[in-house]
């Protein structure tokens, strides 16, 4: 009667730790990846009242097994469904992530590392990524700045949000590419001021500029000048270059020639003094100095300031070229060529072509003045250029030479060549061969876009993150608005050989046991094993509210049961101590 009585003693405490098991589950039925327990029973020991015997061959008689009373149950194990995959629960904040499969974070509270499941992550004030419940630090593996690849070695805290990863570096744009049609009936391809396209690019500093390259037709309808005009600041302003500087751009500063046949012809309310004045209703309007480098003014006595002369010379023969009737601008003015009588050999007298330009600026005395080389007029063969000649095939309209070059069809943009001032820039490589010849209805649609075809050398401005993201295997990038994106680390998981063996440290923590294996320090990248990473998702518990229910009806019942062991065991002892009656 003893023998039940506590029989049934061990019922009752081994199904009220059965209880305990199930409502700490029920508990826990919306802890973030919380993972169920479950609990077997075993037996006691039993008494053995007669061992079994065999046999007997020479009575005949049969063998006996033993005779066992067992003396209760136990609790056997209490095991964790650690490896069953909770459903997901959608949040939409990026830094909560869920895992799928089998591998663990790992944390770390700055002296040991710890175990979890639970993805809900936010960045601290240091740039760290931690936990939102106890504010550990996420480990992971940082980018090799020599590779810019992850670097798989010993697990460290990511820092997302440092002070490097807040912006991305500017870059200098380093090539770009020409495309489209260049219709020779465009009234803008054969007018004075030919085509213009502009460029936008960026130095090293990322700073942004725009340049303005022209293509004017020649006599020749295939064949094409390709030139600088002008380079502008982000805010609209002209950069000073120097004359010399603007030749040299594109070409190398190499002068050439354009057939381009031209009259230009003095008005007739404009003539030249005795002086070389530009006189228009007998009102002087253009002074001619004795200064080379600025040899004409609208004012006289002309000003002693350099930039005021520059500005005066820029205005005088702006008026000249009006004079003359020029439709062009005052620059492509000065790129005429003109007839000119000069000096041979032998003290005989040449013809040469020469640009209004170089009569302008004549320092040396070897051409004629102004007044003289022009005087009410002139046939100009052509025009001087400083660029590249651009060729078509008049059959296929398909672009058949750069410069002369009919094998790359590049052009060469040569900013960080012009020396101090320019050390920011670098140099551009045009690619042309996209630019086509057809007839597009007198529309050209030509047009240039920093970077090659693929998107490479385009170069940047100092780029602000605005995003970061986590890739299903980890890696955390961030966006910055200059379109850039950038590694930052990757997020390193842990994998057991028996993850049931992890023990339970609390706020969804695990620590390593023997059992479980022991963690390398290292980790393992999650895609290895056919795991992945979800973001904006948790896992909820993967506790089954059906089968934790049903399980608790089955425990009340043994718990009954085994109470009434004990009431009808106390029965039979009294009964026995009432036999002294």
């Amino acid at each position: 009667m003893m023998r039940s009585l506590y029989s049934g003693v061990a019922g009752l405490k081994t199904h009220q730790t059965k209880m305990d098991v199930i409502g700490n589950n029920i508990a826990n039925v919306n802890t973030t990846a919380y993972k169920s327990s479950s609990i077997t029973f075993s037996d006691l020991m039993s008494q053995t009242t007669q061992k079994a015997s065999g046999p007997n061959a020479s009575t005949g008689t049969g063998g006996i097994n033993a005779r066992q009373i067992g003396l209760g149950v136990r609790a056997g194990a209490i095991n964790v469904n650690i490896t069953g995959q909770g459903a997901s629960q959608s949040t939409g904040n990026p830094f909560d992530i869920m895992i799928n499969g089998e591998n663990f974070f790992v944390v770390s509270n700055g002296q040991e590392n710890f175990f979890t499941r639970d993805g809900s992550f936010y960045v601290d004030g240091a740039g760290n990524l931690a936990m939102t419940s106890t504010g550990y630090n996420v480990m992971g593996w940082g980018v090799d700045e020599t590779t810019g690849n992850i670097k798989q070695d010993t697990v460290t805290a990511l820092r997302i949000m440092s002070a490097a990863n807040m912006t991305y570096p500017p870059e200098a744009t380093s090539k770009a590419y020409i495309s489209g049609i260049l219709d020779k009936n465009d009234t803008d391809v054969t007018s004075a001021n030919g085509k213009t396209i502009n460029l936008n690019f960026f130095d090293n500093l990322g700073y942004s500029y725009t340049a303005r390259l022209t293509f004017k037709q020649s006599t020749d309808p295939n064949k094409y000048s390709m030139e600088f005009t002008k380079l502008l600041d982000s805010q609209g302003n002209e950069v000073e270059m120097t004359d010399a500087q603007m030749k040299s751009v594109l070409g190398g500063g190499i002068a050439q020639t354009q057939e381009s046949p031209t009259t230009i012809s003095l008005n007739n309310n404009y003539s030249w003094d005795a002086s070389g004045n530009l006189v228009a209703n007998n009102e002087i309007i253009a002074y001619a100095t004795d200064n080379t480098d600025y040899p004409y003014s609208t004012v006289s006595p002309a000003p002693t300031d350099t930039a005021e002369m520059a500005a005066e010379n820029e205005k005088a023969i702006a008026l000249i070229a009006k004079a003359y009737g020029y439709e062009g601008a005052a620059s492509e003015f000065q790129n005429l060529l003109i007839p000119v009588e000069v000096a041979g050999e032998n003290g005989t007298t040449i013809t040469k072509n020469v640009s209004i330009n170089d009569i302008i600026y004549d320092s040396a005395g070897a051409y004629p003045s102004l007044d003289t080389a022009l005087g009410a007029g002139a046939e100009s063969p052509g025009r001087v250029f400083y660029g590249y000649e651009v060729e078509f095939d008049s059959d296929t309209g398909k672009i058949v030479s750069v410069g002369g070059n009919s094998t790359t069809f590049t052009s060469a943009f040569n900013l960080a060549d012009l020396g101090e001032g320019f050390t920011n820039f670098s140099n551009i490589e045009i690619d042309m061969s996209n630019v086509s010849m057809y007839d597009n209805k007198g529309t050209s649609t030509i047009g240039a876009t920093s970077g090659d075809v693929n998107g490479l050398g385009t170069g940047r401005r100092l780029g602000d993150m605005i995003g970061v993201s986590v890739q299903n295997n980890g890696m955390i990038y961030a966006s910055y608005d200059n379109g850039m994106t950038k590694l930052l680390g990757q997020i390193a998981s842990a994998s057991f050989a028996n993850a049931s063996g992890l023990e339970r440290a609390g706020d969804n923590l695990y620590s390593a046991t023997l059992n479980s294996g022991e963690f390398d320090g290292v980790g393992v990248d999650i895609t290895a094993n056919g795991g992945y990473m979800s973001t904006g998702q948790l896992e909820m518990s993967n506790v089954d509210l059906s089968s934790e229910f049903t399980e608790m009806i089955t425990t009340q019942r043994g718990f009954q049961a085994n109470s009434r062991i004990i009431t009808v065991s106390d029965t039979l002892l009294e009964e026995l101590t009432n036999l002294k009656r």
